[in-house]
């Protein structure tokens, strides 16, 4: 889009709006609360696994 005139990517840009950011949420957000909720939920479901479903 930076071979545009100026005008025509303002127009594109008041009627479709920014529809590719400039930084996306995974280069922002650090991956390790996600990486800490997926323990959590797997040491819940350990202790919380049924005697008949023993490995």
């Amino acid at each position: 889009m930076a071979e545009l005139p100026d005008r025509v990517r303002r127009r594109l840009a008041e009627i479709f709006g920014d529809t590719m950011p400039d930084v996306t949420r995974d280069e922002i957000e650090d991956p390790r609360p996600a990486d800490r909720e997926r323990e959590r939920d797997e040491e819940w479901y350990r202790a919380n696994r049924p005697p008949h479903h023993d490995r």
